[in-house]
């Protein structure tokens, strides 16, 4: 089978140090959950099929009486990993159930969108809370592995900025909604003054050489 992201992804983690499975998932937890979450449904089985592709060992050890397996990456598992990095990204992708609700909250009531929206804003709100949590803990010195901080604090700044947007478009969307009349009807809501700001603030932001006129052109009534 070709190798998939998540491999890599746990690759990348045995570049760093040796692992057991326990501390591979608690890890992952820690860090590449907020841009890869999918290595936590795949992390009991990756570390043996990169054993089975030579690009791990994996060393039978015990803690008193209770076993563990620790898994390395050996040398081809680091050219591998080379190799990949080597190669472009893929184009990101989002998996974010709130957004998916709010997509066909005309299927349901405002209630329920409300809801979804409070969700997402509290859910912002937990992460932003647990990211500053990480942050306080560099700023102490306190971080697990401070030769890899400069890469640390590069991936934090998204991190956070993602959850400060989420937090205040949640607030917004939310305010805007319940001005409507339902979920199928806005009733009174400046849907065109909301879909200018959009195009300027877009526009702001882009190089001028992907500026469009939708922020300056009037939408036909």
């Amino acid at each position: 089978m070709p190798r998939t992201t998540t491999s890599y992804a746990i690759l990348g983690l045995l570049s760093v140090r040796p692992w057991s499975t326990y501390e591979l998932a608690k890890q992952v937890r820690r860090s590449l959950r907020w841009f890869w979450p999918r290595t936590e449904r795949k992390i009991y089985d990756e570390p043996r099929r990169l054993v089975a592709d030579g690009l791990a060992t994996a060393t039978r050890q015990y803690t008193g009486q209770r076993p563990r397996t620790v898994y390395c990456i050996t040398n081809q598992g680091r050219d591998e990993l080379s190799r990949w990095l080597d190669r472009p990204p893929a184009t990101r992708s989002v998996e974010f159930e709130g957004m998916l609700k709010l997509f066909f909250a005309d299927a349901g009531s405002l209630d329920q969108l409300a809801a979804t929206l409070a969700a997402i804003e509290r859910d912002a709100a937990d992460r932003l809370a647990e990211l500053a949590e990480v942050n306080k803990q560099n700023l102490a010195g306190t971080n697990n592995f401070p030769q890899r901080l400069h890469l640390s604090v590069l991936a934090l700044r998204l991190h956070v900025e993602q959850e400060i947007v989420v937090y205040n478009w949640a607030r917004w969307a939310r305010d805007q909604a319940a001005t409507w009349q339902s979920t199928r009807d806005p009733g009174i809501w400046d849907m065109v003054a909301a879909e200018r700001e959009l195009a300027e603030r877009a526009d702001a932001t882009l190089p001028a050489d992907q500026r469009s006129e939708v922020g300056r052109t009037p939408r036909p009534e």
